[in-house]
This record gives structure tokens, sequence and C-alpha cells, in this order.
């Protein structure tokens, strides 16, 4: 006699179709998920970009990687509450009783969350284009910025997720995804790094999300790389192995 108990992969199936539909139910997020980066885009286009000196590249295209990553950490950010709302209201205690684990009830939740960033990312894709941003790559590198993207926001969408287990309340999981909303802001993604202060360029030159969005902008343009693509791997990497590991332990913690 077969055994009714369905397999991981299709219960982590489920509950990502699960996330899309509560992610459709509530508009206002998913609308505020889409118009954000949009609306900053245009921010820095025309009320900065004139003042920020970006040498042959027009601002426009300069920029458009940088908001990108940064709309990967607004989507991120809902990961996190919406972990944080299944805990408080005991929708994993119900899971847990038809014996579904940590693995599962977080890929639904992350693979909702790079449908809402794929959605949000064409929506900034299509903005740009209509306001100057004109891309100059060819075929394999629109491929290696796309799966470079899809890296970064599995790796930041299982970082925001274990957020969402550590915190108590939705309010305070928003907060401490608070650091991947900012991050893009010490990179090069909306000025040149030798623009900043000294004592910043350091951390800006060697934090996670530049080697991500030179990369991006280096592929997008059809300029060299060098190793900026492997790098950006390796931190994506890096911190996706950490968040499994975090967010499996946080769900024991959790719920035992």
């Amino acid at each position: 006699m077969s055994d009714p108990t369905p397999s991981p992969l299709a219960t982590a199936a489920a509950l990502s179709g699960r996330g899309i539909l509560l992610g459709r139910r509530n508009p206002d997020a998913v609308i505020s998920a889409l118009v954000m980066p949009v609306l900053l885009m245009l921010v820095f286009v025309y009320l900065f970009g004139g003042a920020i000196d970006t040498g042959d590249t027009r601002y426009v295209t300069y920029v458009v990687p940088g908001v990108i990553v940064l709309c990967a950490g607004f989507g991120a950010a809902g990961t996190a509450v919406s972990v944080s709302e299944d805990m408080r209201r005991g929708t994993v205690d119900r899971l847990r009783t038809l014996d579904v684990g940590a693995v599962p009830f977080l890929t639904g939740h992350v693979v909702a969350t790079v449908a809402r960033n794929l959605l949000a990312t064409t929506l900034v894709f299509g903005v740009a284009f209509l306001i100057g941003f004109r891309p100059a790559a060819t075929p394999a590198g629109w491929l290696a910025a796309i799966g470079l993207l899809l890296a970064y926001i599995a790796a930041v969408s299982w970082l925001s997720a274990a957020a969402g287990l550590l915190a108590r309340t939705p309010e305070a999981a928003n907060t401490v995804t608070f650091l991947m909303m900012f991050l893009p802001y010490p990179s090069s993604a909306f000025v040149p790094i030798d623009t900043m202060p000294g004592w910043l360029h350091g951390f800006a030159e060697h934090q996670p999300v530049t080697p991500l969005i030179e990369s991006m902008r280096g592929l997008l343009l059809d300029q060299p790389v060098g190793g900026a693509p492997w790098t950006a791997l390796a931190w994506c990497g890096g911190l996706l192995a950490l968040a499994v590991a975090a967010s499996g332990a946080f769900f024991r913690l959790r719920t035992c």
C-alpha cells in the first residue's frame, strides 16, 4: 500500500502556491513592492542624476542595476513579515501536525518572494527603457545577469525567512530586515565609490552587493567584469548556506 504522505517537494510546491495566492490577497503589499523601486529610480535619475558624474555612462544606465538589487531587498523584507505572521497565527503549528518541516514551509515563502521580485524587476526594466536605459548585453550576458540576480534574491529571501522565524512580531521582522534594504546605499549602486568619504571605501568595496552590482552593470553594458561575478556568487552561496542553517535552527527552537 502506498504511503499517503506527500513528498517534501510536493509540499513545498503546494506551499509556494499558497504564498503566491496570499500575496494576491494583499494588494497593498504587492503594489508597494512594485511601485517603490520605480519611484526610487525616478527620484535618483531626475532629482539627483544631474549632480552625479558617472563618466561616459548615462546616469539612468548606471543606476538601474542598483535599483534592481534594492528591489530584491524590498521583496525579501516581505518574506520575514509573512513568515512571522504564520508563526503568530499558529499556521506553523497546524502544518507541523501534518509533518511539514522547516524546508518545505520556508521554501514556499521564498519561492513566492522570488516570483514577486521577478515581477518587480520586470517593471523596473520596463520603466527604465522608457526613460532611456539602453543595455548592450549579449544573450549570454543577460542570462548571466539574471542568474546572479536570482542567486542574490534566493540568499536574501532565506535570510529574511530566518529573521521572520527569530522575530516575535511581524513589525519586529520588518525592522530586522532593514539591513538588507540598506546595503545597496553604501555601495556602487547609486554613486561611484571614489566619491564617498575615504573611511567608507573599505566597507563599500567589500560588502556583498558591490560585486553583484558591478557584475550586473558590466554584463548589461557588455563590459569586462573580471572576477566580480565569482565574488558575487561566493557571497550569495555563503549567505544562502548560513541562512538555511540558521532557519533550520530557529524553526526547531520556535516549534519544539
